[in-house]
């Protein structure tokens, strides 16, 4: 936010006023000191009937048409051809040449030739309009999901979209209100549900392994310096850049709050309350513009908002708590943390993968116990598709696995294992961990994007 804004935010809080502003939500404090969204535009459409479970008529085959074709999109039809039930219907790039290249590996596979969109920056429209397309898949930039998920919605597609869904409260209820009125799937891609350990702990988790999950760690900690300052990796305008100088707060959470979100059963059967956000001053961003491109270089006198680590703390309304990290800044290894803790035991991912159950929680299990442990609960999909994923690939085989269930689903007209509620659930957390940010940290309400319905949404099972 520019400092006029955030100190028009910070004056109005204080006098406890209700305030509007045109990329915010009105927001007001309550009794308990906490921020609280109340812009009624966010309940106009509570006629809608809920999307909870929802399942559509099955598709014999699922015709896909993708949007962007530039860093994640050829990975995606790659994947994709290699799933059974799959037809390559289109592709679209503003770039030409990207839907050329990706063409070839289509016809390459021994594929038909998929229909090209290209040349115009709504050349995706017309690929939504056409009644032969089921799916459309989204690789585009942040600020695009949203249109080009409900623009699909709207002509009768679902749509899968890349991570986050959406990234203010406002575009978050937008994919809400468009799937319960249009009665289509929108799920959010690249969460991390499926890779392999969080499977694993899922499984756990419903067979009693932990007991019950009362606090996880989570987080996005992954140098990308080099990628927002990679003009032609960055694409159009370098966009992951511009983010960095308008915005702090938890930019974001998806990875590593969509598999402790399943595990404890937000938005069904619990909730997120509040949260509240701090982030640390910004250091890293302008000492790598020195080093890489000289004291007096533009991108030295560029200005970046971005926190260097942003630690985001939830409530769920059931008295748990989370902890979520972003941090794309420092010079450190990747990690997503991942770490339940439950009253029976404890699973942790990062730095190295262990487990401590009771009786003797006071110590990792050794090496044969643990592997014993994780050969047990192996998470069914895991073992079906675990030796092809790791083949195909994508972030080690995840991908593959999620590409794979999300057309399991709409061939056999199941409900998807994350729906519109979790995309806009888990995508909020980037606006509102600014807003907290930004106001020391003040406590702030977290929607109910079902609409009451997590109190009787059962949690997903252990898919088999």
């Amino acid at each position: 936010m520019k400092s006029s804004r955030r100190k028009f935010i910070k004056t109005a809080l204080a006098s406890g006023a209700a305030i509007g502003l045109s990329s915010f939500p009105s927001f007001a404090v309550n009794k308990d000191g906490r921020i609280e969204l109340t812009d009624s535009i966010f309940e106009q459409k509570k006629k809608n009937r809920n999307v909870v479970g929802l399942a559509c008529e099955p598709l014999d085959k699922v015709r896909i048409g993708f949007i962007g074709l530039g860093m994640r999109g050829p990975d995606a039809v790659s994947r994709m051809m290699k799933i059974e039930g799959v037809e390559i219907k289109a592709l679209c790039d503003l770039i030409p040449e990207r839907v050329k290249s990706v063409q070839e590996m289509v016809k390459k596979e021994g594929r038909t030739e998929a229909l090209e969109f290209y040349g115009s920056e709504n050349a995706w429209m017309k690929m939504c309009e056409r009644d032969d397309i089921d799916l459309v898949y989204s690789c585009t930039p942040w600020d695009l999901h949203v249109p080009n998920a409900v623009y699909a919605m709207k002509h009768g597609k679902h749509v899968a979209i890349e991570v986050p869904a959406a990234t203010t409260v406002k575009d978050c209820w937008e994919l809400v209100n468009t799937a319960e009125s249009t009665r289509r799937h929108c799920m959010m891609l690249e969460n991390c549900c499926y890779d392999f350990f969080e499977l694993a702990t899922l499984n756990m988790e419903r067979q009693g392994l932990l007991g019950e999950i009362v606090h996880a760690e989570c987080a996005y900690i992954h140098d990308l310096r080099w990628l927002k300052f990679d003009k032609e990796k960055g694409y159009q305008g370098m966009w992951r850049l511009k983010y960095s100088t308008k915005h702090t707060g938890n930019l974001y959470p998806t990875h590593g709050i969509g598999p402790v979100a399943q595990i404890m059963n937000i938005n069904r059967g619990d909730k997120f309350d509040y949260l509240t956000s701090m982030s640390s001053n910004q250091f890293g961003m302008s000492i790598y513009a020195k080093e890489k491109f000289g004291e007096n270089s533009p991108e030295v006198k560029q200005s970046y908002i971005l926190g260097d680590m942003n630690t985001t703390l939830v409530k769920t309304n059931k008295g748990k708590t989370i902890m979520i990290q972003h941090d794309t800044t420092s010079p450190r290894p990747y990690s997503r943390i991942h770490i339940l803790s439950g009253t029976k035991g404890i699973a942790m991912k990062w730095p190295q993968q262990k487990i401590a159950l009771e009786p003797d929680a006071h110590s990792w299990l050794k090496d044969d116990e643990y592997k014993s442990v994780m050969a047990k609960y192996e998470h069914p999909l895991a073992k079906k598709n675990g030796e092809k994923a790791r083949e195909v690939g994508g972030h080690g085989g995840m991908d593959f696995i999620m590409d794979w269930r999300l057309i399991y689903c709409l061939r056999n007209g199941l409900p998807l294992d994350q729906d519109v509620y979790d995309a806009a659930t888990w995508s909020s957390l980037i606006e509102l961990s600014e807003i907290s940010t930004t106001n020391k940290s003040k406590s702030v309400e977290v929607p109910d994007f079902t609409r009451g319905a997590w109190k009787t949404t059962p949690k997903i099972g252990i898919v088999t």
